[in-house]
């Protein structure tokens, strides 16, 4: 039997929070930024910051709408479309990020996968050998390599991979 929206929503959530829990202890030795990308209303950016507090975290959005306790600061913000905030980013920080979040999808899997293999090859080289790029999305890399996803996490519900090298 297919699962409810409700249920899909819940696994999205649950599974988000196990690997970015995950990922913040994985990265936990490593120095530099961490990239958000999507901010919506600004959720897993909240647990961001209250899981990795010392970090620097950058938020690439569309326009900022979200929740007031859950918005960055403005200069913590790369407004735009990630077509070309995200070689920008390139440029600015070079491959210096050691977590990248991207929740970007909308409802519809077919469009969410032509985004992901889209965006995929201007996010990796964002990644610092090391570093962990946690999707609500597969995404699809050439030298970033998915990794097994924590005991509370749902298959199919995240993804991780990390660069090493």
């Amino acid at each position: 039997m297919p699962q409810s929206r409700l249920d899909l929503f819940v696994d999205r959530m649950v599974s988000q929070r196990a690997c970015l829990d995950h990922a913040a202890d994985a990265i936990a030795a490593l120095p530099g930024p961490v990239f958000e990308l999507g901010l919506g209303n600004g959720r897993t950016y909240h647990h961001i910051r209250h899981i990795l507090p010392d970090r620097d975290v950058f938020v690439f959005e569309r326009a900022v709408a979200s929740h007031p306790d859950s918005t960055p600061p403005d200069d913590m913000v790369l407004l735009g479309d990630v077509y070309d905030t995200l070689p920008a980013a390139l440029t600015r920080f070079g491959a210096t990020a050691v977590l990248i979040h991207a929740d970007l999808g909308g409802h519809n899997r077919a469009k969410n996968d032509i985004f992901a293999r889209n965006i995929s090859p201007l996010v990796e080289p964002l990644l610092a050998v090391g570093g962990l790029m946690v999707s609500s999305d597969r995404m699809y890399f050439d030298r970033l390599v998915e990794q097994p996803l924590p005991a509370a996490a749902v298959e199919g519900r995240c993804f991780i991979y990390r660069r090493d090298a």
